[in-house]
């Protein structure tokens, strides 16, 4: 899954780094004609009293003089620094604040849309997701006459166990054995990169992984609620690549595969992106599609990873966090206040 083209950054002048070199300026062009005035002028003096017969001077006239002379010519050039500086820190902050500008205008103008048609928009919704859907259905069909490699050596370990109980409210009918109980169990890097998702179209090993781990009934849930709101977060441009949070210890996610909460597992929000953080903190609060998507993905998460860190390594966890489903659990369950 490849987030689209970055847009191009703005320049906030000395918060970009590819800000060109100053140019001199009328300030620079004053200092250097005072400057020139008063050493021509403190030359001539000099010149008319040598003329004049001026006595020789000791020591400490003679430093006296040099202060007399230099003096004014530093406090000019103290004075045209300052005023450059000043003026380059007005068009910063003028620029600084046209970005700021910006952003608001573009948060707010997407939250008054969001807000004015969540129930007209619902029917479209609809039909985005069941469209995203269709495309990741028709993908993983192109690969399953794709066989899985045959492996020599022993066979992995599994991502979740075997024995679970049911994972949801429904009674197995009488039908004789279910499909995916005849299925092999998912390894714990197939899970990994089933909830990592395809690169592109030309990852055939993230697809043979994903069609894989969609054998497995509780995983295939995990990917279906995790596909849901990542489609939903692309539509206000919040891409998980584009995330880079802080990566917490694999004792902190054993915690809340036991149940902890609250600060215990403060370090899973790892999130600090503001921008994100703001656009789905408002899309929680104006559209009920997508918080019952999220909702719904928090608690699939939840119970999936209670069984896969059972039988996960550090570094399997480790590997799990860095997945764009993981990234995910870790914004929205911030936005949701379940690390507080």
């Amino acid at each position: 899954m490849a987030a689209p083209p970055k847009e191009q950054p703005i320049d906030l002048g000395i918060y970009s780094r590819n800000r060109k070199p100053a140019r001199i300026t009328a300030t620079e062009l004053v200092a250097v004609s005072l400057s020139t005035i008063w050493i021509a002028g403190v030359a001539g003096f000099f010149l008319i009293s040598r003329n004049g017969g001026m006595p020789p001077l000791d020591s400490l006239q003679f430093v006296m003089t040099l202060l007399a002379i230099f003096l004014p010519v530093a406090l000019i050039w103290v004075a045209a620094t300052a005023t450059r500086s000043s003026r380059m820190m007005r068009e910063d902050a003028a620029r600084l604040q046209m970005a700021i500008d910006a952003l608001r205008q573009t948060y707010v103008q997407s939250q008054q849309a969001s807000g004015a048609g969540v129930k007209p928009g619902v029917e479209k919704k609809l039909e985005e997701i069941a469209a995203a859907q269709r495309k990741t259905e028709h993908a993983i069909a192109t690969f399953t006459s794709i066989r899985p490699d045959q492996r020599a050596s022993a066979a992995p370990k599994t991502a979740l166990p075997q024995a679970r109980g049911p994972v949801e409210e429904q009674g197995n009918l009488a039908l004789g054995t279910p499909a995916e109980a005849m299925a092999a169990p998912v390894n714990i890097a197939d899970f990994i990169r089933a909830l990592n998702f395809p690169e592109n179209a030309e990852d055939k090993e993230g697809f043979r992984a994903l069609r894989r781990a969609l054998q497995d009934r509780q995983t295939a849930q995990l990917v279906q609620a995790s596909q849901d709101v990542l489609t939903l977060l692309s539509h206000d441009g919040i891409y998980m690549d584009d995330l880079r949070p802080d990566r917490a210890r694999s004792e902190i996610w054993r915690k809340f595969a036991r149940g902890e909460r609250g600060r215990a597992v403060a370090g899973l929000g790892g999130v600090r992106d503001r921008s994100c953080l703001a656009l789905a903190a408002g899309r929680m609060r104006t559209d009920s599609i997508f918080r019952d998507s999220v909702h719904h993905f928090l608690r699939k998460f939840d119970q999936t990873f209670a069984a896969f860190e059972s039988h996960a390594s550090d570094a399997d966890i480790g590997d799990l966090s860095d997945t764009r489903t993981a990234r995910a659990f870790m914004l929205l369950g911030r936005v949701t206040g379940m690390f507080d």
